[in-house]
């Protein structure tokens, strides 16, 4: 018959060897790291298939970061917008913004959508500064877009490098704003209009040859009967007649369009 000791030593006996028994073999325990792992490593996958594809994300980063995106400076990317404008649009679609296309002209830009607005002149968007041009950068635009356009007529529509000198522009700007007494400060004037010009994406920095290459969008960025309007008022300020001479999109003048 055991006695209480033999009972006590085998209890410990027994509880030893029930302690032994987990590290006799292998836990599911060790297992979960590299379970868990692998489901990471199918998620990231899953997720990596379900991505808009690269070169439809970088066009729509080009569009929401410089509202343009140019055929001759980002041929890839454009191609891209192009190609897929369905998928473009409905990246833009939640911001009310839409893609608009120039192909005859290279250009891919986003607009605000107005569908939802009562009136387009008075619309806001929590995402786009609507900029506001003072009088003789307005001035500009209208100088420029009718030399764009003129380059268009006489090389046809979508023609690229339409270029204007420095030289050709300050007398086009002293008709309506005046002679300033000093060739310097003509150019200061005209060089810091175009600088501001070029903040907005409508002409690039001048050249070697003092020559600024006007970019395609100014030719929707501002409408011809607004300009003509403005520079018929510049002729009566500055006591000039009005001749309504300002040529639209179509090369007519304002007294042909309505003829």
């Amino acid at each position: 018959m055991a006695g209480i000791f033999d009972r006590i030593t085998g209890a410990a006996d027994q509880g030893a060897r029930v302690d032994e028994t987990p590290e006799s073999g292998p836990t599911d325990d060790a297992a979960l790291p590299e379970e868990a792992a692998q489901s990471v490593s199918t998620a990231s996958a899953s997720q990596e298939e379900e991505r808009t594809p690269q070169g439809i994300r970088g066009a729509a980063q080009e569009l929401l970061k410089y509202g343009l995106l140019e055929q001759a400076q980002k041929p890839n990317l454009y191609r891209h917008a192009l190609n897929h404008p369905d998928a473009l649009n409905k990246i833009l679609e939640p911001l009310d913004l839409q893609m608009a296309v120039d192909d005859v002209r290279g250009l891919a830009f986003v607009v605000v959508r107005h569908e939802d607005a009562a009136d387009e002149d008075e619309w806001s968007h929590p995402l786009v500064r609507r900029q506001r041009l003072n009088l003789e950068q307005s001035l500009l635009v209208a100088i420029l877009r009718r030399q764009f356009i003129a380059h268009e007529q006489s090389s046809g529509t979508g023609a690229s490098d339409a270029r204007v000198a420095l030289d050709e522009l300050i007398p086009e700007l002293q008709v309506y704003l005046g002679d300033m007494g000093s060739d310097a400060r003509e150019r200061n004037r005209v060089m810091a209009l175009l600088d501001a010009l070029k903040g907005h994406g409508l002409v690039s920095a001048p050249d070697a040859h003092d020559r600024v290459l006007i970019r395609p969008i100014i030719a929707h960025l501002a409408n011809p009967e607004n300009l003509q309007v403005m520079l018929a008022w510049l002729r009566t300020q500055a006591g000039m007649p009005d001749h309504n001479d300002y040529r639209g999109d179509d090369g007519q003048t304002g007294a042909e369009a309505g003829e």
